[in-house]
């Protein structure tokens, strides 16, 4: 029975929360892997952009809760998730037009693209933090659970409980089908394949006749839909504030990088890697080694490696590591 008690405590603290925010870490280090493969520099705006997405959605959602509009037990902001992409979508392809086109046409450095994706990062957190503050903002509605831990106890008879969050379950669900539909679009579609063969010799797709501004044009609209996916599914599960946003870019980018940066397949693994080590070193395990070991062997302490003040050091640890001793990736990245 403790064994047990055990188990539903690992997956109610660490599997579970690391399984959805791993979800959503890939979700957003695939927009960040698609631009470097196909348009070849690292987009620090991809955080910003995945706030303004969501900021988006959240006005969406509140008009449609003024008019009346549910989905019942699941969360309004999901039919206002077409609203947000729609919005990314027009911010993206506007900066592209008025900022990155310009820099693509004089065939400039990848270096010199980062640096002016870093000035438009600042513009996008300030536009969002403009429109609709810097405090914290909850849009979440519906049921919060699919399952609550009173019920489980109730169940089962054991003594911990465990909690799905209805956040959760469709924060991997939409994930599964959001990266399905990706790979079956580059895998199966003339556009996808048009992209990867952009992707891999640029100038032989030329050669082949393929139209690059159509390529670019398509990779900021999945771009910008994969962002505010990720982006609505993160302040569902946590809450929007446009900072956090700012700071994920470290463990998106680390996912990116950890997975291989280039590689669709890649940025999935590395999601889940930097979200179950962020979650399990500074998850405190006494109560789960409480209940599988014996009570002469319980631990006094907390049993936490870092405070949870330190996750995001986890994920530049981990990218540093990588760095160092396998730049390519796990995926060996570059190519999408």
């Amino acid at each position: 029975m403790d064994l047990l008690n055990a188990l539903v405590a690992l997956a109610n603290f660490v599997l579970i929360p690391a399984l959805a925010y791993g979800s959503q870490l890939a979700l957003g280090a695939l927009g960040v892997t698609l631009i470097y493969g196909i348009l070849r520099f690292s987009n620090f705006a991809h955080g910003d952009t995945m706030a303004w997405g969501t900021m988006c959605a959240i006005l969406a959602t509140r008009a449609l809760q003024e008019a009346g509009v549910a989905l019942g037990p699941l969360p309004t902001a999901l039919l206002a998730i077409p609203v947000g992409i729609l919005g990314a979508a027009v911010l993206v392809l506007v900066t592209d037009r008025m900022v990155y086109r310009f820099y693509r046409a004089q065939k400039a450095r990848p270096v010199i693209l980062v640096i002016v994706s870093m000035g438009v990062m600042f513009i996008y957190n300030g536009l969002t933090r403009f429109v609709i503050g810097p405090d914290d903002q909850t849009f979440s509605d519906g049921e919060r659970f699919i399952i609550s831990a009173r019920r489980f106890k109730e169940m089962t008879g054991l003594d911990e409980g465990l909690a799905l969050k209805t956040s959760q379950g469709i924060t991997v669900v939409t994930a599964v089908v959001v990266v399905a539909l990706l790979f079956w679009f580059l895998g199966r579609t003339r556009t996808g394949k048009s992209m990867r063969a952009y992707s891999d010799n640029e100038d032989l797709a030329l050669l082949s006749g393929i139209n690059p501004e159509r390529v670019v044009l398509v990779t900021w609209l999945l771009v910008a839909a994969l962002a505010t996916v990720a982006g609505v599914l993160y302040g569902l599960d946590k809450s929007f504030k446009p900072f956090t946003y700012f700071q994920l870019l470290l463990p998106i980018f680390a996912s990116a990088i950890v997975g291989g940066l280039g590689s669709p397949l890649g940025a999935i693994a590395g999601g889940f890697v930097i979200a179950f080590s962020e979650v399990g070193i500074t998850y405190a395990w006494k109560k789960v080694l409480g209940y599988a070991l014996p009570e002469s062997l319980a631990p006094d302490g907390l049993v936490q490696l870092l405070s949870t003040d330190y996750k995001f050091a986890v994920s530049f640890v981990i990218l540093v590591i990588v760095l160092l001793f396998r730049p390519t990736g796990l995926f060996r990245g570059k190519s999408v």
